[in-house]
């Protein structure tokens, strides 16, 4: 099954490659650094490394934590982090800098594969969530790498269509060392689809671990301060395709009701700043883009976080945070970033990719789900006239983070068994 597996990989590529060519249309970054997604490189790296696979920006937030953990044990052990789109590599050169190795994740075929480990001789790999790559796991099997999934998740979905390919899926998960899942459903769910249940540990997330420096929250405040004034400042975080529309068109009518509103949306894709800029200006709604350095003035109604990197600072300006794709059948995201910074949480009803958080978050009354557009309106009124509700949110958000902490320490201790070996 491989076999048809990899010889199916080599036909699409010309099409993978179209697909990357058309995404940079709007993100160039994607035509650029080609040749790493065929481990084809023009200078040397360190090898004997420690190797982590964060698949983009999501993945790559939660890992480094970790990674500097590791670092701070282990001081002379070489680190390679490797993603699979333009955003999460960005992050990672911009929050490690010179600490680490980074280099995109070869595509899943046997020559690149090959390539990748002949460069890099890891010592020991790591994957975060669900990526499972069949001759990349193979390629650490022959080569008896101890390999990990880490904060590992399977939704029932995904279950459900790699149970339909067990020839495949069996094997490649027979060279996996362990599975650190968060929950007790994804540990039953790697078990469904082939994994060794021995071999499959539910260790938490580590998404709760979660570190904002204060220097990042005092500088969220300060641009509060400086430029929104004394707005009313809704941060729209992570937003997809057709999920700026949603909150355009409610912002008309709460703005009759809170007179200070001011709109801060920051778009998931940065291929997607000038189409929702362009949206803003269709609505005839006054826009200011953080990268023009202009001052928000009385009458701008939206600012638009045209940036990378800032997520965290922006939540620490805004009075309400919702977190995107959520509004639309995407998934959701993250909302712990949000939680950790201090700021009151909302998100909408389409959550299937962070399922378990959102359950105990609202178990937990520590967050708000906003099942439609008339949930959005009520919710947010509600916490803007009643300041003490937003404070009992955030406190009781920090509870629930503490309470969900220690993921992190539990696998670098696993991880320590290997690599004092």
């Amino acid at each position: 099954m491989r076999y048809f597996y990899s010889s199916l990989f080599y036909l699409v590529i010309p099409f993978i490659l179209l697909r990357l060519l058309w995404r940079s249309i709007k993100a160039p970054a994607y035509r650029h650094r080609w040749r790493e997604r065929f481990a084809l490189y023009n200078k040397s790296y360190p090898q004997n490394v420690i190797w982590f696979h964060a698949v983009s920006l999501g993945e790559a937030e939660a890992v480094f934590p970790l990674v500097r953990q590791i670092q701070k044990q282990h001081q002379n052990v070489e680190i390679l982090i490797t993603t699979t789109t333009p955003t999460g590599s960005a992050r990672v050169n911009a929050v490690m800098q010179e600490t680490v190795t980074h280099v995109y994740l070869p595509y899943d075929i046997p020559d690149a594969i090959n390539r990748f480990m002949r460069c890099f001789k890891p010592r020991l790999a790591v994957i975060m969530e669900t990526e499972i790559w069949p001759n990349l796991f193979l390629a650490c099997g022959k080569r008896r790498i101890p390999l990990y999934i880490i904060n590992a998740r399977l939704s029932e979905k995904s279950s459900l269509g790699f149970q339909k390919i067990p020839s495949l899926v069996r094997p490649t998960l027979a060279q996996v060392t362990l599975v650190a899942t968060q929950t007790e459903d994804d540990a039953t769910r790697f078990i469904s689809i082939g994994a060794d249940s021995s071999k499959v540990k539910t260790l938490g997330n580590i998404k709760f671990d979660i570190k904002v420096p204060q220097e990042t929250i005092e500088q969220g405040i300060q641009l509060k301060i400086d430029l929104f004034g004394g707005r009313f400042v809704w941060l729209i975080a992570s937003t997809h395709k057709d999920e700026e529309s949603i909150f355009l068109d409610l912002y008309q009518e709460i703005k009759k009701k809170i007179p200070e509103l001011l709109l801060v949306i920051a778009p998931r894709h940065p291929e997607r700043f000038s189409e929702v800029k362009k949206q803003c200006e269709q609505q005839q709604l006054a826009v200011v883009l953080r990268t023009s350095k202009e001052n928000v003035r009385s009458d701008t109604d939206v600012y638009l976080a045209d940036t990378l990197g800032e997520l965290k600072m922006l939540y620490a300006s805004a009075d309400v945070a919702f977190v995107g794709g959520s509004m639309v059948p995407s998934g959701g995201h993250n909302i712990l970033e949000a939680v950790a910074v201090g700021v009151p949480v909302m998100f909408g009803p389409y959550m299937s990719n962070f399922k378990e958080i959102a359950r105990k978050v609202l178990v937990a009354n520590a967050a708000i789900q906003c099942k439609d557009e008339a949930a959005l309106i009520l919710n947010l009124l509600i916490l803007y006239d009643q300041p003490s509700y937003r404070a009992t949110l955030v406190e009781k958000a920090k509870a629930f983070m503490i309470q969900n902490q220690g993921a992190t320490d539990k696998i670098c201790k696993t991880l320590d068994l290997v690599m004092v070996e």
